[in-house]
């Protein structure tokens, strides 16, 4: 699974119980499933015959999870005939007497009649899912218009019990069968292959699907609707595309890389894509990103882009990789507890890493690993959870970014720890001596110790079994006479990690490297020299998840920048150089303004974008010394969201002989750069740009432009306007874009003495309160957020026109900001 974006927000982990490894009673072997979905009361009427065996001790009995359903009937089938078995049922397990006791050597099998009540289930769900209801009907008697009807299934963590009866635990497997019966109108989509289509007469059709290998039950998938698809292959397999009919076109823009993917994972693997299909489908109303489920893949419909969105990059390219390479790293061989998930999702966030590494080079890469190592680092907690933990309070606190963000980066330094060769290998190891089986970390280290021949206890206990980072101070002690620099490094952190790290001294154009490690609370690496270095660079490789306070000079970094090899060095540099005029250093301020020359001119438009962004607007000597740099990539760079980001730029100059650049820049085909040239026109002529945005908004518009119409709209007094606002608003996706409208609706609420717009606005920011799943944490900052307003607005008391109205908009405020506490 992949979490939503950047909404994605963990607090630090209680310590919680020990969560021990499920036992296993009895094994799963085969699930049959035939089942009817009743879209008028959103249930599911189905039929179960579920084989098992007994996993070593003889037993007489079976507890099978069962949330939620009516249970109309269980048997015990043998050759020629069912015999009923008693049973006890609380609403969430059923426990089986089977009337006779089975052995190892026995297998089984359990007939079950139920219905399945989703919508009527209390259960909590993950941080991705709001609720865990196993089914979830979208639409589904046609009320709500312009919105199709859907239904799909997300059993991750434990809700297919929801919608069949099974052992719900991610250390059982079993193979498949399901039967579905629909409307004739509509696709179905489910594991396996599709080995039969049958209409019926009273406009149904049954479909069955076939899934001949065993995988754990929180992958079983089922997906209904209106769908077009779009066929592709690998290797003669069938390879699929699920998307909204308006979306046909562009399906291959979208996923077409995916059978590349395939064969590029098997290749660095050494093993061949182990399933027999691999599709893909695109949902409503699913907020979690994405979904594994084996070789039927559940997107959310952020995934849908139209030809313009992807003039600015496929942004779903690396969720289709990461899923995709579940399929070996969770499906294939999966997590034996929740407590080792860091097994699937740690490999399916580095087979981000590994796609662009391959496809677009190491910089991409590495830049979006550093935006995944701060993704771990900036939320405070991390640092005292492990990564494999068994203590939690709950199996949905494990889907953080400690899993995700500091699994992957992990499983980088085990590479580089390990050498390329030694680290592919371990993966092929470990993926076939676990294939189709439950694993635990230490089959991975096994298999690590196996090929290398190391003992990687040390890796493992700090890395897997142990919290936290390096926090390092790293300073640089020269001593001419003695012709020596010393690296001191201390880490700060109350138990120092061991890791080796190579230190480059870069000196008279040479470089030398040398290979040390670090271990202690303070480490001293001392080297000669004969003419003193224009830089020594700890960490060349910059591999290590780490923070560090690096205490190199002006001069060094300048030298970084120009002469080291890695994306992080020159994003060192710049981060260095906007630090000097943050902190008004004046002493530095000429590297400082070199380093920026240097990096807005640089080849790879990820170092340009980071660059602008660390540009301070209100900076009047820093935005002088590089507006001609800023004014070149705002006119005419080849990468349009760059581009877009500095046009945006532009406008804080506030000139009124960059305005054509910005008119013109409206009639760009890429959302981004037309969206933020609305946005940059704005600060120059508001009137003209809301004049823009309704001309804009007569065509079809997503992505940045819709953001920017949107803003332009929000400032508005006009209710008209302001109504479709409510429409978009309530329209988009749940995304971080959406989140960042709630701040300009909160403008609005100040700016305007409309008590009605007042009221929209509020409704529309705790709409999107309600929405967002308890376990992201918004609610209370937003509620925040809404207290805040209503007490500047009570500020303004003295100066209002109408003191009656607004009273009524604070206390409206107020209480809207109760409701969500």
């Amino acid at each position: 699974m992949l979490l939503a974006g950047s909404l994605q927000t963990v607090f630090a982990q209680t310590q919680g119980v020990y969560r021990a490894t499920p036992e296993k009673i009895n094994n799963l072997v085969h699930t049959k499933l035939d089942i009817q979905l009743d879209f008028d009361r959103s249930y599911v009427i189905g039929k179960a015959w579920i084989t098992l065996q007994p996993h070593f001790y003889p037993t007489d009995s079976l507890a099978l999870d069962a949330k939620g359903m009516e249970i109309k009937k269980v048997e015990l089938v043998s050759v020629n005939k069912t015999t009923p078995l008693k049973y006890k049922y609380d609403g969430m397990v059923m426990h089986v007497h089977l009337g006779k006791t089975f052995t190892r050597h026995d297998k089984y099998t359990v007939y079950i009649e139920y219905t399945g009540k989703p919508n009527e289930l209390d259960a909590k769900g993950s941080t991705a899912i709001t609720d865990a209801r196993g089914m979830y009907f979208i639409n589904p008697r046609g009320e709500e218009k312009d919105k199709p009807t859907q239904v799909w299934t997300q059993g991750e963590t434990e809700a297919s019990s929801v919608w069949f009866p099974t052992i719900d635990k991610p250390n059982q497997k079993t193979t498949q069968e399901l039967t579905v019966t629909v409307p004739d109108k509509f696709v179905t989509l489910s594991n396996g292959q599709l080995v039969s289509q049958k209409k019926n007469s009273d406009g149904t059709r049954t479909d069955s699907y076939k899934m001949d290998k065993p995988h754990a039950p929180y992958l079983f998938f089922l997906g209904v609707g209106e769908f077009a698809v779009v066929k592709d292959s690998y290797k003669g397999k069938e390879v699929s595309y699920y998307v909204e009919k308006e979306y046909e076109p562009v399906a291959r823009k979208i996923f077409g890389m995916t059978p590349e993917m395939m064969g590029y994972f098997s290749k660095i693997l050494n093993y061949e894509y182990p399933w027999n299909k691999y599709a893909q489908m695109v949902a409503r109303d699913y907020v979690s990103g994405a979904m594994e489920n084996t070789t039927a893949v559940l997107h959310q419909e952020s995934a849908q882009q139209d030809a313009r969105e992807l003039l600015d990059g496929n942004h779903w390219e690396r969720v289709i990789a990461h899923e995709l390479f579940h399929h070996w790293f969770g499906n294939l061989v999966t997590t034996e507890s929740w407590s080792n998930l860091p097994l699937n999702e740690a490999f399916a966030n580095y087979s981000e890493y590994l796609w662009d590494e391959y496809k677009y080079g190491k910089e991409e890469a590495d830049k979006n690993a550093y935006g995944e190592m701060e993704g771990y680092l900036m939320q405070e907690g991390n640092e005292k959870k492990d990564l494999v933990r068994f203590n939690y309070q709950d199996k949905e606190d494990m889907f953080d970014a400690v899993s995700y963000n500091k699994g992957g980066r992990v499983l980088h330094m085990l590479r580089y720890v390990l050498g390329d060769s030694a680290f592919f290998n371990t993966l092929n190891l470990y993926l076939t001596q676990n294939a189709y089986k439950a694993a635990e970390a230490h089959h991975l280290r096994l298999a690590a110790e196996e090929v290398s021949g190391k003992d990687l206890n040390w890796f493992f206990n700090q890395w897997f079994f142990g919290s936290g980072h390096p926090d390092l101070k790293i300073d640089y002690v020269y001593d001419d006479a003695a012709k020596t620099v010393t690296v001191v490094v201390k880490q700060k952190q109350s138990k120092p990690f061991r890791m080796p790290v190579n230190i480059d001294v870069h000196e008279g154009g040479k470089k030398t490297t040398h290979k040390v490690w670090i271990a202690n609370t303070e480490d001293r690496f001392t080297f000669k020299y004969n003419l003193r270095p224009d830089l020594v660079n700890f960490d060349s490789d910059k591999y290590l998840l780490a923070v560090k306070e690096d205490n190199k000079s002006a001069a060094n970094y300048l030298y970084q920048y120009k002469h080291a090899s890695n994306y992080a060095d020159k994003r060192e540099a710049v981060e260095f150089a906007a630090g000097i005029f943050a902190n008004n250093d004046q002493s530095a301020r000429a590297a400082a303004t070199e380093i920026f020359k240097l990096a807005l001119k640089d080849k790879y438009y990820g170092i340009r974008q980071f660059a602008l962004s660390n540009i301070d607007p209100s900076d009047s000597f820093l935005k002088k010394e590089l507006e001609q740099e800023i004014l070149q990539i705002a006119k005419s760079d080849n990468n349009r969201p760059t581009k877009a980001d500095a046009l945006e730029l532009l406008a804080s100059y506030n000139k009124d002989e960059y305005k054509p650049i910005f008119e013109a820049a409206l009639k760009d085909s890429s959302y981004s750069v037309a969206g933020a040239a609305l946005n940059a026109l704005s600060y120059i002529d508001e009137a003209l740009a809301l004049a823009k945005a309704k001309e804009l908004d007569r065509g079809k518009v997503k992505g940045k432009l819709e953001q920017a119409i949107i803003r332009q709209y929000i400032h508005t007094d006009d209710e008209e306007i302001f109504d479709k606002v409510v429409d978009r608003f309530k329209n988009m996706p749940l995304s971080q874009e959406k989140f960042d409208l709630l701040i300009q609706l909160g403008g609005t609420i100040m700016k305007t003495e409309s008590t009605s717009i007042v009221k929209k606005a509020a409704d529309m920011i705790t709409a999107f309160r309600d929405s967002v799943p308890s376990q992201y944490g918004l609610s209370a900052p937003i509620n925040g957020f809404l207290e805040r307003l209503a007490a500047d607005k009570a500020a303004k008391s003295a100066t209002a026109t109408d003191k009656n109205a607004l009273k009524e908009q604070v206390e409206y405020l107020r209480a809207a900001a109760k409701g969500g506490f």
